[in-house]
């Protein structure tokens, strides 16, 4: 089996197209399955900035077509012509697609380095996909080994231990461009109640911001206040809470957003400045908000622009690990794939010594000439065995294991199947296409 990738992140393309490939991501993984037989498994992995397809196919020589498949999926669910989502993602394969998704999940690649939000939204990926039934045995392994590493990172490293992440980067920005840097007086306003919603209440109760307001399009601020503090907004009471807002946040990505002659109306007669930052991938507020007189926009771009680097000597070390750990993720999966050919291979000689070895009895009886003869069987059989073992481990150490599966069943007939990994404990996920529906 070959693993692969399709990335599109904010390294490579600018976030508004990430934001319009994503669009269906909550629906790829399924079609991709039901829509090409070359595909075996997906799990799809949405961030704000990130939009990332896994997947895995039988060989290498049915890749291109697989991803073929995945590109027009993409682009039927997006909108998008299928040249420009075919330019947008770099294909990833083999162990550069292990040492790619080790990397993200210890937060090596985000746009706030270190960020303690991604290692979550990998997990939350992969149970998503168990729970669809669109995640193979080999995506299995390869996302929990990465949540494994990014939990290694963590605890070996001080990558991340100020615990940065895009909400307080933002908060930051905001706390820099305000008169004062006291959060205890300031009036904010939250759009959305998902993920990002979240993260950003608990780090304005940090900041010791008390004045909290939430406004939910689809009417679930009153049930998310209930749990975490706040005051819940409807249409009719977000107007004034807007103008005397000193800073409002935006984190549903939902349909609706707030347009900039809107705002300008509310606050009117407002007469102090807004900070506005808007933390979602589609955009809750008209980019022309930020050319309003007394309004700063801050979006996901400068964020990344403003987002502090860590200390070399973490990196490297971060880095370290996520490198060892792909490397005998890689190691052991090689392993794996030639062990059980080996097991194959023993069981199909196995049993045509056992077919034999019933005609000698249908004849001699249970003998002991029968038994001598099944005894020299036996010890030929495993002399006959050594070479092909001691060739399938060489072959599995040079990377060419799939060389001695396909000789197999060319030689012998002989179906290698993969074993299925164990599905981890259930956990309560919450998955990032909220951000976008749930949340708005």
């Amino acid at each position: 089996m070959v693993l692969f990738s399709l990335v599109a992140t904010h390294a490579d393309i600018d976030l508004e197209t990430v934001a319009q490939l994503s669009n269906g991501s909550s629906q790829l993984a399924s079609a991709a399955l039901s829509g090409s037989p070359l595909v075996s498994g997906t799990v799809v992995l949405a961030t704000c900035n990130r939009y990332e397809i896994y997947g895995e196919t039988a060989n290498g020589a049915g890749l291109e077509a697989a991803r073929s498949a995945l590109v027009s999926q993409i682009s039927e669910l997006s909108g998008l012509n299928e040249q420009l989502v075919s330019r947008s993602f770099a294909t990833r394969t083999g162990p550069d697609v292990t040492r790619h998704l080790f990397a993200v999940s210890a937060g090596l690649d985000s746009a706030v380095v270190g960020e303690r939000e991604i290692a979550g939204q990998v997990r939350r990926a992969l149970i998503t996909a168990q729970q669809e039934g669109t995640a193979s045995s080999g995506l299995v392994r390869l996302f929990q080994a990465a949540s494994k590493t990014a939990k290694d990172v963590g605890a070996q490293t001080a990558l991340g231990s100020r615990g940065l992440s895009i909400v307080s980067v933002a908060l930051d920005l905001a706390t820099d461009l305000s008169d004062h840097d006291d959060w205890t007086s300031k009036k904010v306003v939250v759009f959305g109640t998902g993920a990002y919603a979240g993260a950003t209440m608990s780090l304005l109760r940090e900041r010791g911001c008390t004045d909290v307001s939430v406004y939910s399009s689809s009417g679930r601020a009153q049930g998310f206040v209930a749990t975490r503090g706040g005051t819940a907004l409807d249409a009719d009471t977000l107007p004034n809470a807007v103008a005397a807002a000193d800073v409002m946040i935006g984190c549903s990505g939902s349909d609706t957003r707030v347009e900039a002659a809107d705002l300008a109306k509310v606050r009117a007669d407002s007469g102090k400045p807004l900070i506005a930052i808007d933390l979602a991938l589609t955009h809750d507020f008209d980019p022309a908000v930020g050319e309003l007189d007394g309004v700063e926009l801050l979006t996901l771009e400068s964020v990344r622009l403003a987002a502090p680097q860590e200390q070399a000597e973490s990196l490297s070390q971060a880095s370290a690990i996520v490198t060892g750990a792909a490397t005998s993720f890689e190691a052991e999966r090689e392993a794996r794939s030639v062990d059980t050919a080996i097991v194959a291979l023993r069981r199909h000689t196995m049993n045509v010594l056992d077919a034999e070895m019933e005609k000698v009895r249908a004849r001699h009886g249970c003998t002991a000439a029968a038994e001598e003869v099944e005894f020299a069987l036996r010890r030929m059989v495993k002399q006959l065995l050594h070479i092909p073992t001691v060739r399938a481990r060489e072959l599995a150490a040079n990377g060419q294991q799939d060389d001695y599966v396909a000789a197999l069943e060319a030689l012998y007939g002989i179906q290698v199947e993969q074993p299925q990994a164990a599905a981890p404990a259930a956990e309560c996920p919450v998955d990032h296409q909220q951000l976008r529906s749930e949340s708005a």
